[in-house]
């Protein structure tokens, strides 16, 4: 194993640790899958880069270092990541969780109006559980 296939060019350790948890491990892995498509994925995990990201792996495969990537370079980066973004949005975990709630209080059935009950109201609705005209004559202390 050459020492271009160890290490990814521009990437540091804590880069590095979040490629290695979407799959990227090595350059070959990088180019396999492309600058782009790896950042996504490095968003999707949960970790928030920044466009340095994007740029130190484009410049990996290039072998030069991230900034000396020519402006054109960056500009058609950051145009493929937003098409790449747009078709498919990424939705952060509270996105994600509002949506649910949403589509579980939608899908749930309505329920008709209905006068709230008292707080010794008999919730069956059973009458023969009102006290009657019998019982209220009766005392605990008869």
């Amino acid at each position: 194993m050459s020492a271009r296939d160890v290490k990814i060019r521009n990437v540091g350790p804590k880069s590095a640790a979040w490629l290695r948890q979407i799959g990227v491990r090595t350059t070959e892995d990088l180019a396999r899958i492309g600058p782009v498509e790896a950042f996504l994925k490095v968003k999707r995990a949960g970790f928030r880069p920044s466009l340095n990201l994007l740029y130190s792996m484009a410049g990996a495969l290039a072998d030069c270092h991230w900034a000396e990537l020519p402006e054109a370079r960056k500009q058609e980066l950051l145009t493929t990541l937003e098409s790449a973004e747009s078709a498919n949005p990424i939705r952060t975990r509270w996105e994600k969780q509002k949506a649910a709630s949403e589509r579980s209080v939608a899908d749930a059935p309505a329920h008709e109006e209905s006068t709230p009950g008292g707080l010794f109201d008999d919730p069956d609705g059973d009458e023969a559980a009102k006290p009657s005209d019998t019982d209220r004559d009766l005392s605990r202390f008869d």
